[in-house]
């Protein structure tokens, strides 16, 4: 059962109500629940992201432990980055807000932007899966999986802005 479902399964009794009864209700209830969806799984998705920020905080320890100083720009930078990109999915816009707003957006266009912020969810486990490889070989190559890392929080980043592009209208997903 998707994250939807469960949203829809919590309607109280009124909401049901309204839904059969009030005509574009309905419409309107089921996009407030895909923004509901959506908001949900943002803040899962920043919440992992933390979790590896503070994993790369672990791995700025063990090179500063290993003598690796010349990596804490690059780590640093790219901490700043993680974090940027947990602000933005965090505080991310829902599409639209109510029933008065200037531009609407249809239930489809909610549905694809929830696929699009559910495959965000694969730059934080490919994000993880780099740090976790920079601690199993600090003594290894060290600094291209340092690099590694970093292209892929800038890379989130740039993969999120297509997100404002798409609800602005701008670009397709």
């Amino acid at each position: 059962m998707g994250l939807l479902d469960k949203i829809k399964g919590n309607m109280s009794d009124v909401e049901t109500f309204l839904s059969e009864k009030v005509p574009g209700y309905s419409g309107y209830k089921q996009k407030e629940m895909r923004r509901e969806a959506d908001k949900i799984l943002r803040e899962t998705i920043a919440s992992r992201m933390r979790h590896v920020k503070s994993q790369l905080d672990s791995l700025q320890q063990v090179l500063i432990s290993a003598g690796k100083y010349h990596l804490l720009t690059k780590t640093g930078s790219t901490a700043t980055q993680i974090q940027t990109f947990i602000d933005r999915v965090r505080t991310a816009a829902y599409g639209y807000g109510g029933l008065f707003d200037a531009e609407r957006v249809d239930e489809d266009k909610l549905d694809r932007l929830y696929e699009f912020d559910a495959a965000l969810m694969d730059y934080v486990d490919r994000i993880q899966a780099a740090i976790d490889q920079a601690l199993d070989n600090i003594d290894g190559d060290i600094d291209k999986l340092v690099t590694q890392i970093q292209t892929l929080a800038r890379e989130a980043n740039s993969t999120f802005d297509e997100r404002r592009e798409y609800i602005a209208g701008t670009q397709d997903l």
